[in-house]
């Protein structure tokens, strides 16, 4: 079949490449326009037309608006356009064009986690068993018919980076061989029950806050769901923000209150409203990421014999 790729972070390309390897053929991809990045600020090119160009595939970067651009989507004539993580809404007539419609990868079991952070949120939420879902785009926010899932099971120290790479390799597969069967014509589209439906809005600075007076599990879960973006922060006494890392609960210390800080010769405790939980890495504004132990014998050892207590600041501006 022919296809338009419709994609734009790094976690489509294993999608992207798996598609470039399979019986169909891309004969276009949609990504979005060339975004300002790092300290220079440089456009750069999004990692979906990157990869698209190494590959020389044709590479659109118009806004799905306007006659021009919906004729230039016909001109492709296409079978079907596989999208994954796109970030832009397709209006009714866009969504016509493909014979077969538009195939979106989700990156959650559906009805579970409509929305941009599926991965985040159901981390955060404390799920067990996670997966991805291909289906028929329509005008709702992931509401359209399924065409496949596949599950993946979150293990406990995983992050939303650890879980999205491997889901994002699942995925692939399961794109993949969602196109075979609708081009076998042995695949039809299923409505996504009633039942079971939550939304997964995108993660803000604010949503990444810890709040320490939170049992451990829910800090724990937070700050994974949070790792690498947007990442999760507590507030230091002059109200500036500490970066923090992935932490390990410690059921065996109950003797700190929340946000209170014990730093030891090989880890940081920390109180939250159960038990401690050892500190993994922080990052000081303004500095680099570094193990908590070296921070708390060096910029932090002040504020660490004065009695810190995290979180307990107002956020300077």
């Amino acid at each position: 079949m022919r296809l338009l790729f419709a994609g734009t972070p790094e976690p489509a390309l294993a999608s992207l490449d798996a598609l470039i390897g399979s019986r169909h053929e891309v004969v276009a991809v949609l990504t979005r326009a060339d975004a300002p990045s790092g300290r220079g600020r440089k456009l750069t090119p999004s990692p979906v037309r990157a990869r698209a160009e190494e590959a020389g595939i044709p590479v659109l970067t118009d806004t799905p608006r306007g006659e021009e651009f919906l004729t230039r989507l016909r001109d492709l004539d296409l079978d079907v356009a596989p999208v994954v993580a796109y970030g832009h809404l397709l209006r009714p007539e866009v969504l016509a064009v493909p014979r077969h419609g538009w195939v979106n990868l989700h990156f959650s079991v559906l009805p579970a986690w409509r929305g941009a952070a599926p991965v985040q949120r159901a981390l955060i939420a404390g799920d067990e068993v996670t997966g991805a879902t291909t289906f028929l785009l329509d005008e709702g926010m992931d509401t359209g018919p399924v065409l496949g899932t596949t599950t993946e099971t979150i293990r406990p120290t995983d992050t939303s980076g650890d879980l999205l790479q491997r889901l994002a390799l699942s995925g692939a597969q399961l794109l993949v061989a969602t196109l075979d069967a609708l081009e076998d014509g042995t695949l039809q589209p299923q409505p996504q029950p009633a039942d079971g439906v939550s939304v997964a809005p995108k993660l803000t600075t604010d949503d990444a806050r810890i709040t320490w007076t939170d049992p451990a599990l829910a800090v724990d879960r937070l700050v994974r769901g949070c790792t690498p973006a947007p990442g999760a922060w507590t507030v230091l006494p002059d109200g500036s923000r500490l970066g923090v890392g992935p932490v390990t609960p410690r059921a065996d210390v109950v003797d700190l209150r929340p946000g209170e800080v014990r730093a030891l010769k090989r880890e940081v405790l920390v109180g939250t409203a159960t038990h401690a939980v050892a500190l993994g890495e922080v990052r000081p504004v303004g500095k680099k990421a570094m193990p908590a132990p070296d921070w708390a014998r060096g910029a932090g050892r002040a504020l660490v014999e004065a009695g810190l207590v995290l979180g307990a600041a107002e956020v300077s501006a």
